[in-house]
């Protein structure tokens, strides 16, 4: 089948429950939608209450068409055939569409829409005229309503007619950045990108917050936590990658805490750095990858302990979940491969072999007492790198520069 399409037709997701907001989350939805086929300069996408449209003018439709499966907030769309506003001709271009697309033993129906009330048919005649020329033209033309093989859309615009018998599956979910701004934890593993993905199907904009520790961590291990953001743009548009220099935090945390409480104390200081990002880019939420019982510092007992140094909340969207099915996510939106490259992190190059699991508050409070903790996080924070990542091309364009939060 052969089918040449000059346009797609997007239906949205759950926004038709938004009401007086409507606007905003369409709105949202189409930016993303602009981002995500920012390299395509020849489309034209135009976004209106019911629906958005996307020119092709030429783009390849299969890659077009790829991408728009990924981005959250949409329900579903049709790739469409623009025909002159015409009836000879639309019954012309109907019965050239059916000899491609329809095979004796199927059954079909019309489906029509007017809105150009100008037209000199309405829609429920408009049905009974394309339905007829099927009839006249396929002498196995059989009709059925409900669940037929094929579903034929005819819309009647200001400009033109448009044809259409495919609807394909969105993503679903809510326009990436509709929920707000939150900021996610990620390192090099499995479960951090899993969850940065289902906070972006629900709305949430993410900014990616990587520790770095160079010479302990190298520059392949923070390469690939920017691929894997890079990942994650394919659901939205593109994500600001923050990186932390962690390497003078962690050599004092490992100067003066006991072996066994290295990874809760790192984990405290991880949060304390996170939430003053946050804070200072407009954030509302921190995101992470924890699992419960995953590992020591994923216990009841452990995230009580490192989340006692702020107030802000923290959503774990996988943290219910088993291994095998946050490696089921990770594989599906093509960030597994990645994720098990032999780069280190810096939660595991001075991992002691015997951590606390149910780590005591006032031992932690007690051993921070021995470290400038202010001073450690303001210089974090005042070290930290921004690039951002368009794509899974980005580093071809990276362009890095100091943050300045003065």
């Amino acid at each position: 089948m052969t089918v040449l399409y000059d346009e797609i037709m997007v239906r949205y997701g759950e926004l038709s429950t938004k009401g007086k907001n409507r606007g905003y989350f369409i709105n949202r939805l189409a930016k993303n939608i602009r981002e995500v086929l920012a390299d395509m300069p020849e489309l034209k996408i135009t976004a209106v209450r019911d629906r958005a449209h996307i020119e092709l003018n030429g783009a390849d439709y299969a890659e077009v068409s790829n991408r728009l499966t990924k981005v959250f907030g949409i329900q579903n769309f049709s790739p469409s055939i623009k025909v002159e506003k015409s009836m000879p001709i639309i019954k012309e271009e109907v019965v050239a569409l059916f000899k491609e697309i329809y095979s004796e033993g199927q059954t079909f129906k019309i489906a029509t829409r007017r809105a150009d009330h100008n037209f000199e048919l309405d829609s429920t005649e408009l049905n009974i005229a394309l339905g007829d020329v099927v009839f006249d033209n396929f002498s196995y033309a059989k009709v059925q309503m409900k669940k037929p093989d094929i579903t034929l859309r005819a819309e009647i615009r200001q400009d033109a007619a448009y044809l259409s018998f495919e609807d394909i599956k969105g993503a679903g979910g809510m326009p990436v950045g509709t929920a707000g701004r939150g900021h996610l934890m990620l390192s090099g593993g499995i479960d951090s990108p899993v969850a940065g993905y289902l906070a972006l199907k629900r709305g949430v904009e993410i900014e990616a917050v990587h520790f770095a520790s160079p010479p302990y961590t190298s520059p392949g291990a923070l390469k690939k936590a920017k691929d894997l953001a890079a990942k994650l743009t394919v659901f939205g548009g593109s994500i600001t990658f923050i990186e932390v220099p962690f390497t003078e935090i962690q050599e004092e945390i490992k100067a003066k805490a006991p072996q066994a409480y290295l990874m809760t104390i790192t984990r405290r200081f991880m949060m304390r750095v996170v939430d003053r990002v946050r804070e200072e880019r407009g954030g509302k939420v921190i995101i992470n990858g924890e699992s419960l019982g995953q590992v020591a510092s994923q216990t009841l007992g452990s995230m009580s302990a490192i989340n006692e140094v702020n107030n802000t909340p923290v959503i774990r969207p996988v943290v219910t979940m088993d291994k095998n099915e946050i490696i089921e996510i990770a594989e599906k939106i093509d960030t597994f491969n990645l994720s098990i490259l032999p780069f280190e992190d810096c939660c595991t190059v001075f991992a002691p072999p015997s951590p606390k699991t149910n780590p005591k508050l006032e031992n932690c409070i007690q051993y921070e007492k021995r470290m400038d903790v202010e001073g450690m996080v303001d210089r974090a924070v005042k070290g930290i790198m921004l690039t951002t990542i368009i794509g899974e091309n980005w580093d071809q364009t990276e362009e890095e520069e100091f943050a300045d939060f003065l």
